[in-house]
């Protein structure tokens, strides 16, 4: 039996039956649920690794890539800081204090954290904080603070505001906490809310003046690395003699992440059902085509077709009806990211999600997982079908039928 007999009956098999329509529409079906499987798929994962993403650059940034923290002593001294910046060149380093505040203006109050910083070191490695102190001539008490922060207080550039530090003052019988008057410079926007409303920055000779701290002290070095998960295997050796530690940003998001990952793997399966369902109207299409088709079969099989020919034949029924929904499912999963992308059909929530615009990432990986899973199922939902068609009692048919 030759390719062209084999390839006329596939063409002859896939036009439509008008003697029995529900055969051609429920290939027709099987078609369209694979198309619109495959789509939902692509932008799906194409949103969930956005967002992933899109927080990932928001945290790297607000948390750092890497932190060195004292572990058994109450602060890390300028000497490391040293010591850091001359065998480390690659990396930047930006030593800090730190300490809980009430900022209060007028009758308006907020919590947050200040962050003393040298402008010059913060500014290489936080880009947020970099906008926001760009083209200011800082000096010792002046602060920038989070959108939300300044939202909060009602306060404008120039104005003070009364910060009130966690660290008490004795007088007399009573504990008072510390106060001082800070100008307000500038704000920031990371994009996530709950560093908006909590972050503060000022120079790092203020808080060590109002926190009667060591020049030489400080309590952490924030570090910049384009390669943070190996860097930290490195630093975390070279930080053994100083009793100091360090941590990464994913090991404090650590959680989060996880979650995230864990919901993607769910929306994957879930969604790829879709494509299952889809596949039993391929098996259901082919074996009506086969109870239909009895007769011929039974003709091809008389005539010399051997029965691996007659499954081929049904093999690539199948797969051309769900190959072509999958070729389908990625043209239409393409066009509909760059919708998306192009024309800002669905807004979102900035203080919820950290963008207003709905964040699209589809890696190699989950298009590749798509489609191989996609060809699983549209060839097992072909093979069955297939076999069933080389089961045919010749004798039987053709004395019957």
């Amino acid at each position: 039996m030759n390719k062209k007999l084999v390839n006329f009956i596939v063409k002859k098999y896939l036009k439509f039956d008008k003697k029995n329509p529900f055969i051609s529409i429920s290939a027709i079906l099987a078609f369209i649920g694979v198309a619109i499987g495959v789509m939902v798929l692509i932008i799906s994962m194409a949103i969930m690794n956005g967002t992933a993403k899109e927080f990932e650059n928001k945290l790297f940034t607000m948390n750092y890539p890497l932190s060195i923290y004292p572990k058994f002593q109450r602060d890390v001294d300028k000497k490391l800081l040293q010591d850091l910046q001359k065998n480390f060149p690659d990396l930047k380093f930006s030593a800090y204090l730190s300490s809980q505040i009430i900022l209060q203006n007028g009758e308006n109050m907020n919590g947050g954290i200040i962050f003393g910083v040298n402008k010059k070191d913060e500014s290489k490695i936080n880009s947020i904080y970099k906008k926001a102190a760009e083209n200011l001539n800082l000096s010792k008490f002046d602060i920038i603070t989070g959108k939300g922060i300044q939202d909060n207080l009602f306060i404008q550039k120039g104005d003070k505001a009364t910060l009130y530090f966690t660290s008490l003052n004795p007088t007399g019988l009573s504990m008072l906490p510390k106060m001082k008057r800070f100008t307000f410079r500038n704000s920031f926007e990371s994009g996530l809310h709950a560093y908006d409303k909590a972050y503060v920055y000022t120079s790092i000779e203020a808080l060590q003046t109002l926190l009667h701290r060591n020049k030489n002290s400080f309590d952490g070095i924030h570090v910049y690395s384009d390669n943070a998960m190996e860097d930290i295997k490195v630093l975390k050796k070279f930080l053994l003699p100083y009793g100091a530690g360090i941590i990464g940003w994913w090991q404090q998001n650590g959680n989060f992440f996880a979650a995230m990952q864990m919901e993607k793997r769910a929306l994957f399966i879930v969604l790829m059902l879709i494509i299952l369902v889809a596949s039993l109207n391929i098996i259901s299409s082919l074996l009506m085509t086969v109870m239909s088709r009895r007769k011929e079969i039974a003709l091809l099989l008389s005539m010399g077709a051997t029965q691996k020919e007659i499954k081929n034949i049904f093999l690539r029924l199948g797969t051309i009806i769900g190959f072509s929904g999958i070729l389908t499912g990625v043209a239409l999963g393409f066009f509909g990211m760059w919708l998306l992308d192009t024309f800002n059909i669905i807004s979102l929530p900035a203080d919820v999600y950290g963008t207003s615009k709905l964040p699209l990432d589809l890696s190699a990986l989950d298009f590749t997982s798509i489609i191989i899973g996609a060809v699983i199922i549209v060839l097992l939902s072909s093979f069955y079908p297939a076999k069933k068609a080389t089961n045919i009692d010749v004798i039987d048919v053709l004395r019957n039928e």
